[in-house]
């Protein structure tokens, strides 16, 4: 699949690349024009990548935005929305929003990768209205109806 990229060169931006062959997804990396961003302990900031994206229409395909694992388990840096949804028709700057959920501040430096971004393949339901659905054994339980072990 071929992605359409338009970077901010001059705010330090680069082509998202795998760090690995591998590798499921791109790293972003925060494009600050030389600068920092400050997270302090309990806050979020949005971080911007310089990048802009534009898949192919037809190729209905949804990018996602999620956490780096390191930055997540060892110094509590998550995505402030759980994971971010770049709509296939969005032509905005892809900006990350991060959570510090340390009690220790966290800057961002230029240039420094801050998230993943991964293209899924996306299906478009159609909703029909009903008058019931379909019993299952699991029927209406909730969370932990099915028990940890």
């Amino acid at each position: 699949m071929k992605i359409k990229v338009l970077t901010k060169l001059e705010r330090g931006a680069s082509l998202p690349r795998s760090a690995t062959p591998g590798a499921a997804a791109v790293d972003l990396r925060a494009a600050l024009e030389g600068g920092t961003v400050l997270i302090k302990a309990g806050e979020r900031a949005i971080v911007p990548t310089g990048l802009f994206i534009a898949p192919e229409p037809g190729d209905g395909v949804v990018a996602v935005i999620a956490a780096r694992s390191g930055l997540a388990s060892k110094k509590g840096i998550c995505l402030a929305n759980g994971i971010g949804v770049v709509d296939s028709d969005y032509r905005g700057e892809i900006c990350v929003a991060l959570s510090n959920t340390s009690d220790c501040d966290f800057c961002v430096r230029d240039g420094d990768r801050i998230a993943q971004l991964m293209f899924l393949p996306v299906l478009a339901a159609e909703f029909i209205e009903a008058s019931g659905l379909d019993d299952t054994e699991r029927g209406t339980g909730g969370f932990g109806s099915t028990g940890v072990k």
